[in-house]
């Protein structure tokens, strides 16, 4: 099945359960068992990376930070998530479970062991000011240096790498009467490991914060 025939047949209702342990993943790109899946769906058959997949050779900007990150490049257990900051459904759960996740990190004691990238769809409205109130709406700890806001060039980067690349559906709605839009929108989380390979997605409007707790700290300790 092709990739974007399964996304937009699942749209953003549609749920893949996922389960796993450590041990034994079978894959030397991973450290996490494979997930089960239902309905026998493969990571080959999804339309984002999944399961000992790599991210997409993409590098995008942290405007916050005034940087270039190659996502490839990444080497630390990290997330990804897709949203845009106009949101008022979907993107705010997500954002506010990866930020449960930094909580954890801090308070734990391993901030530096694990990086967070939402990357924005929406790049004609997500500029630095826009990403920073965010941060500021959503209690995002910008100082502690592990969480970066990432966004493209233009609307076209953004179908290409989000939609294209990193196989995550989107589409603009008609403008209302006061020129304001929305999305419609896959919602998904990626955890990552340090070499660019995917340990777990989380598709869903609510991830479960903990279980994103314990699959990280199971991939910190594998």
């Amino acid at each position: 099945m092709q990739r974007r025939t399964y996304l937009r047949a699942v749209g953003t209702g549609a749920a893949v359960g996922l389960a796993g342990c450590l041990g034994g993943s079978g894959n030397p790109n991973v450290s996490l068992s494979k997930p089960d899946r239902e309905n026998d769906i493969s990571s080959e058959d999804l339309p984002y990376p999944a399961w000992g997949q790599q991210v997409p050779d993409v590098t995008l900007t942290d405007p916050i930070r005034g940087t270039e990150v190659a996502v490839r490049d990444i080497d630390t257990p990290h997330f990804h998530t897709f949203f845009f900051t106009n949101c008022m459904t979907v993107c705010p759960v997500l954002i506010s479970a990866l930020r449960e996740v930094q909580i954890h990190s801090v308070t734990e004691g391993y901030a530096n062991e694990v990086s967070f990238y939402p990357i924005t769809f929406d790049p004609a409205r997500d500029d630095t000011a826009a990403f920073q109130k965010e941060a500021d709406q959503m209690n995002v700890d910008m100082d502690v240096g592990n969480w970066h806001f990432l966004r493209t060039a233009d609307e076209a980067e953004a179908k290409s790498v989000v939609e294209d690349q990193f196989g995550v559906f989107f589409e603009k709605n008609e403008p209302n009467e006061d020129g304001n839009y929305m999305f419609t929108h896959l919602g998904l989380v990626m955890l990552v490991n340090g070499d660019g390979y995917v340990e777990r997605t989380y598709r869903g409007n609510q991830p479960d914060e903990q279980t994103l707790i314990d699959d990280l700290t199971a991939l910190r300790e594998a």
